[in-house]
């Protein structure tokens, strides 16, 4: 992010004007900067052909609409599709990811299937439909998930070990 504030373009007008190579060179530090200089461009296209660059216009579509229409840009899959309709659009979208998978799995709670889909409605089902909650507990549950319940979990030092399956069992052997 810093190498495209450097070069004053971080906007979606900024993102287009620059060449795709060029694009690619700034997000070198990032994994698959090629394809990611890709995706970047397919998604500010979109939201400049289809939107004029306003995100406030996107907010004004019915949100399962938009959400397909995101599912159609080359590059954005669920996840991605539900990050935009979460922190850009401000729609209440559950993000699910790995730490999310992981944290739960290990909980011992999360739905029967394990498909992105079966996740999401296991949070729409059990929490209140808000920005402001999704956003703060999703950024809790990855805090979590990349301090303490790593691949190689700290459970001896988990404020959640007392209603955790995995880490009782790990602690208590």
């Amino acid at each position: 992010m810093d190498n495209l504030r450097q070069a004053g373009v971080m906007s979606p007008e900024g993102l287009r004007s620059i060449p795709e190579a060029e694009l690619a060179a700034l997000l070198r530090p990032a994994v698959y900067f090629n394809a990611k200089a890709r995706k970047v461009k397919a998604f500010v296209n979109y939201l400049g052909d289809c939107y004029d660059d306003d995100f406030a216009a996107m907010r004004a579509r019915d949100s399962s609409e938009l959400r397909e229409e995101l599912l159609a840009v080359h590059g954005i899959g669920e996840e991605t599709a539900d990050d935009i309709l979460l922190y850009a659009v401000l729609k209440p979208f559950f993000v699910i990811d790995s730490y999310t998978r992981r944290v739960f799995r290990r909980l011992g709670t999360g739905p029967e299937k394990q498909s992105y889909r079966a996740w999401q409605t296991f949070f729409h089902d059990n929490l209140p439909h808000d920005v402001d909650l999704f956003n703060e507990y999703h950024a809790l549950i990855d805090e979590h998930a990349a301090t303490v319940c790593r691949p190689k979990p700290l459970c001896q030092d988990c404020c959640l070990l007392d209603i955790c399956q995995f880490g009782r069992q790990a602690v208590v052997g």
